[in-house]
């Protein structure tokens, strides 16, 4: 790829650029068109994709950008493709303002389209310079949807200036773009009112018509409020919203950050989840859920609590992690849920390589769903595996395992340096139907669910499925995800 030393120019020249909740780079003149780009077509080989992208960092080969350079991706399936928006940010060169724009027929081979806007948005623009502030030169965290036959798509747009963000819509007939910017939906600013950040902006169609916004970072937690479903803006000029989820505090201070909210409807579980991420984005970034009967919440966590009380919520779903033979992957937070419109949902995110954090690259998960009705992910990336019978004899085996345990430590960025990997230990289901030749633990399957009893009490329901091995090249592996008795989730794949 590189040589040492200007990879750690690179980092260095990174840090002044990399996107964060609470930093940016110098703006840029602001204007409006829409960018694209025609895709580049070449052999797809998906052992190509590597952890790392050093050698196309530079700007002249953004169309290589397949799965590179993303953060805060928001996906939708829009005819035969997926097309994922994301925010202004590369590894070791100058942003681009705009929101970058990739598609993909099949969630493994993605193709970089071009941009939604040229630079940045005017309106947002003039709100932040009309507060006397001065935007940052990117646009961060973008959703998009579709209503009737009308694209929507809403993004993020802060400041240096503490809480001085806008959340803005644009719109368009194709999700190529041309974008139109159609106005503000909602702001904040650096004032003495209770507010979170209008950043990170999720939308929901109830099973009604209503429509609701879900956005926010740090400050005062996750907002919602009500849209005008005709217009996509705020259905009170002005309105904020009210906060429908927290987390909790130690010694005063906030246990560390939460937002990049997603909501989604499970119709089948006839459900709202509403999907959360917590901690810094370079390193402890995590990801929870709570669910509920209303869009409007209550939202509950596994044990049952209001998650918009002053404590953590679980199940933390997706955490920083390291099987065996590679560097582990952190960051790993702020997720797009959909789709492919037959019930299969997935979960989309950024990944941080353990080798160095300041690379990001786009992971796709498949969503399974426990019997009583949570989500969980799959502890590897979608590759579109072939699902073939699985027999109580495949099953039995060694096997890696990651429990997605946590830790608390209070604070951001200066104070959540280490990403906590969850590291993954061995352990081996016998043919005999005992775990690690312990007679009093015990192992069954019944398509597709492994259950796992010890001794002690602990219990856990698995599904068992398909899936590449990414770390170790494998086309297809056993791989298993779940929660214990406990609400945890507990990650495995099967050693070859």
């Amino acid at each position: 790829m590189m040589n040492t030393a200007k990879n750690l120019y690179l980092i260095t020249a990174l840090a002044t650029v990399l996107f964060s909740c609470s930093k940016k780079e110098t703006p840029a003149p602001a204007k409006t068109d829409t960018t694209t780009t025609p895709p580049v077509t070449t052999a797809f080989d998906i052992n190509s994709i590597s952890d790392t992208y050093a050698d196309i960092a530079a700007f002249t080969y953004y169309p290589k950008w397949t799965v590179y350079n993303v953060h805060d991706p928001s996906i939708k399936k829009f005819g035969d493709y997926y097309y994922c928006y994301s925010t202004d940010v590369a590894f070791g060169t100058d942003v681009r303002p705009g929101l970058q724009i990739r598609r993909s027929k099949d969630l493994v081979q993605w193709e970089y389209v071009g941009w939604v806007f040229s630079s940045l948005p005017a309106q947002g623009s003039a709100y932040i310079t009309g507060k006397g502030g001065t935007p940052y030169n990117a646009l961060w965290a973008p959703y998009v949807m579709k209503v009737g036959s009308e694209y929507r798509l809403y993004y993020s747009l802060s400041s240096p200036v503490a809480r001085l963000s806008v959340i803005g819509m644009a719109t368009a007939s194709s999700p190529d773009g041309p974008w139109t910017e159609k106005g503000l939906v909602v702001t904040s600013a650096n004032d003495a009112s209770i507010q979170t950040n209008a950043i990170d902006p999720t939308v929901i169609t109830t099973t009604t018509g209503e429509q609701y916004m879900y956005y926010g970072s740090a400050w005062d937690g996750i907002y919602i409020l009500k849209l005008d479903p005709s217009t996509g803006l705020a259905a009170s000029s002005g309105d904020k919203g009210k906060r429908i989820a927290n987390r909790g505090f130690t010694g005063g201070k906030y246990n560390g950050n939460i937002e990049g909210a997603e909501v989604i409807y499970n119709p089948d579980l006839k459900k709202y989840f509403l999907f959360i991420s917590y901690d810094w984005l370079q390193t402890k970034y995590n990801v929870r859920v709570g669910r509920g009967d209303s869009p409007t919440g209550p939202f509950y966590d596994y044990n049952g609590h209001d998650i918009n009380t002053d404590e953590d919520h679980g199940p933390m779903i997706l955490a920083p992690y390291q099987f065996s033979n590679q560097s582990g992957w952190q960051g790993t937070g702020h997720c797009a849920v959909f789709d492919n419109g037959s019930g299969q949902y997935y979960m989309a995110h950024q990944g941080r390589p353990g080798i160095n954090s300041y690379f990001m690259d786009l992971h796709v998960r498949k969503i399974s769903w426990t019997t009583d009705g949570w989500p969980i992910v799959s502890p590897e990336r979608y590759a579109n595996v072939a699902q073939t019978t699985i027999a109580s004899t495949d099953v039995a085996g060694t096997y890696e395992k990651i429990t997605l345990n946590y830790h608390v430590v209070p604070g951001y960025g200066t104070e959540q340096t280490n990403p906590d990997f969850q590291v993954s230990t061995t352990f081996k289901l016998d043919a005999a139907g005992t775990i690690d030749g312990n007679a009093a633990d015990k192992w069954t399957f019944t398509a597709p669910w492994l259950e796992l009893k010890y001794s002690n009490g602990d219990s856990y329901k698995l599904k068992v499925e398909r899936e590449r091995d990414w770390e170790n090249k494998i086309t297809s592996t056993l791989i298993f995800t779940g929660l214990d008795n406990y609400g945890t989730a507990i990650w495995g794949k099967r050693k070859q």
